[in-house]
């Protein structure tokens, strides 16, 4: 039986923590649906490192297809889910139905990857993230901590069934870790 893998997103979503994730899944057979607060063509961005800025910089990237709204999402219906980062989690962590999808996979300890940024979203959780250990893009260690888990200061960890990563160069590792707790 296939696997059905969730992946929830938006506008200005890392284009490849959401390409590489998407068609990972699809490549070993899974159904993948990515949710956004509409089902719309999302925008993504391509973050990368330069000499002259301390920080990344940002640039317009592909379209990708959202298939679904967080509304009509039930997340019972799957068994994993992904959380890519860029700037889409700091506005999707505000959609009402963003909680229930996430505390869903803690609760019933279904395989849930986070990577980036992906750290805000899981803030909405902070209950579900209490003494967690799990690592995130540096810039967001004060997220992690805020919800009285451990940052771990690694490219990629797996703790139960979290799987985090730090940024997109990390996608081989955490992408690896995920789908061994998805099979």
């Amino acid at each position: 039986m296939s696997k059905n893998v969730l992946i929830v997103s938006g506008d200005a979503v890392e284009a490849l923590e959401i390409f590489y994730p998407y068609y990972r899944c699809l490549e070993e057979g899974f159904n993948v649906t990515i949710a956004s607060p509409t089902a719309k063509k999302l925008q993504t961005v391509c973050h990368d490192f330069t000499d002259e800025m301390e920080t990344f910089v940002e640039k317009q990237a592909y379209g990708i297809e959202s298939h679904a709204s967080f509304a009509e999402i039930k997340p019972a219906e799957y068994d994993g889910l992904i959380i890519p980062g860029g700037r889409a989690p700091e506005y999707i962590r505000m959609d009402e139905s963003v909680p229930g999808i996430v505390r869903h996979f803690f609760e019933e300890n279904k395989p849930v990857g986070a990577i980036c940024h992906a750290a805000q979203v899981l803030n909405v959780v902070p209950d579900m993230m209490k003494d967690r250990e799990y690592t995130a893009y540096p810039a967001c260690k004060p997220d992690v901590t805020a919800c009285g888990a451990t940052y771990i200061d690694e490219k990629v960890h797996t703790a139960d069934n979290l799987v985090s990563g730090q940024a997109w160069p990390d996608l081989p590792g955490f992408m690896k870790e995920f789908l061994r707790l998805l099979k």
